[in-house]
């Protein structure tokens, strides 16, 4: 059987009409019918799948702990803390706390090896640093897995390597890793824990000078994620290691790389300026006393040298590694240098630990 369709083309044309046969009309019904319900189907499904998905990142979050390192992390200011410590010295403390106070608008990040991402289980008053430092409104406390975090990075394979029994400076060594690694995946600015924040410190590409032919590697900003600069930095610590070398990993990894980025053996005429990206800041930003006069600290200063020598200081590194031996500390009424940064700039850390201690 046919059945005629008057599609209204042929206006009173004799036999101008369309004939369609019947089973023609029913297999497209058929096939209109199926891709309905199929439609039908696969939008509930993908309605259940969606919903499904959204509950389960859900529960992923409630249930993640600090120790997924983040990875979208926003770029802030970064600490390290590479020992099992969590009771750290007061200038650590310090450090942290004048960073936050003179950067209210950046997020401060202390990675912490020996923490395990639970603020709870350090109570106060067997616990100083992490109730006082987790209380500051802009720092957060990371653990530090190094595993997790050297993952996709030139110093996998190094780390699984590695034996820290038989590395001269260790501590140091692992510290000059995890900060390339933190600086490639998150950006931001990484500070040594023994920098007291004067002011606040803008984000860039930069490196410091601690002096005309070293750059140091104790206070570097890369804002964008991923910079090459740090991929070849990883790349040369694998290649040119010797842990048996004082900062051979450290500041003499950065200079090596620095000059080749530069297309130069000479970084002193760049000091102050940049070169292909990179800002080589004036030792004065960090490093206003050098190394080898680290005692200044620790002596009564007049006002007006600390405001001439201190003047376009972003933070001032007090060198606590040339103070091990000596373990010079913080002394109450002493008028030193390091007892009027305290003061001034980590008002809560002078007040609950070193007024206490005194």
């Amino acid at each position: 059987r046919n059945i005629f369709i008057d599609t209204g083309a042929c206006g009173e044309t004799p036999h101008c009409h369309t004939m369609i046969p019947i089973h023609h009309i029913f297999i497209i019904v058929f096939i209109t019918g199926a891709s309905v319900l199929l439609y039908v189907s696969w939008h509930l499904k993908t309605q259940q799948t969606v919903q499904r998905d959204m509950v389960r990142m859900s529960q992923m979050e409630d249930k993640a702990t600090m120790e997924d390192l983040r990875p979208l992390l926003n770029p802030g200011i970064i600490f390290l803390e590479t020992s099992d410590n969590v009771e750290l010295k007061p200038l650590v403390m310090c450090s942290v706390e004048s960073t936050a106070r003179q950067n209210p608008n950046k997020t401060i990040y202390f990675f912490m090896k020996g923490f395990n991402g639970n603020l709870s289980q350090y109570p106060k008053p067997k616990y100083r640093l992490i109730p006082l430092l987790s209380s500051v409104k802009n720092v957060v406390l990371l653990p530090l897995n190094p595993t997790k975090l050297f993952e996709e990075t030139p110093l996998k394979f190094w780390y699984q390597k590695v034996i820290p029994e038989n590395e001269k400076f260790w501590l140091h060594v692992f510290a000059d890793g995890c900060r390339l690694a933190l600086l490639w995946k998150y950006g931001g600015i990484y500070l040594d824990s023994d920098i007291i924040s004067m002011q606040s410190m803008p984000f860039g590409n930069f490196t410091c000078a601690q002096l005309s032919n070293s750059i140091s590697n104790g206070a570097m900003g890369f804002y964008h994620k991923q910079h090459p600069f740090l991929w070849n930095c990883m790349k040369d610590f694998v290649a040119n290691y010797n842990g048996y070398i004082w900062g051979q990993q450290g500041p003499k990894l950065i200079t090596r790389v620095l000059k080749r980025w530069c297309q130069t053996n000479n970084l002193a005429p760049f000091i102050g300026k940049e070169c292909n990206g990179i800002s080589l800041w004036i030792t004065n930003r960090f490093y206003p006393i050098t190394f080898n006069s680290w005692k200044k600290y620790y002596i009564p200063w007049k006002k007006k040298d600390i405001e001439r020598t201190f003047s376009a200081t972003y933070g001032a590194h007090v060198w606590n590694y040339m103070n091990s031996n000596n373990k010079k500390k913080i002394a109450v009424g002493s008028g030193s240098l390091i007892e009027h940064f305290f003061q001034l700039y980590c008002p809560t850390t002078y007040r609950n630990v070193i007024s206490v201690e005194s």
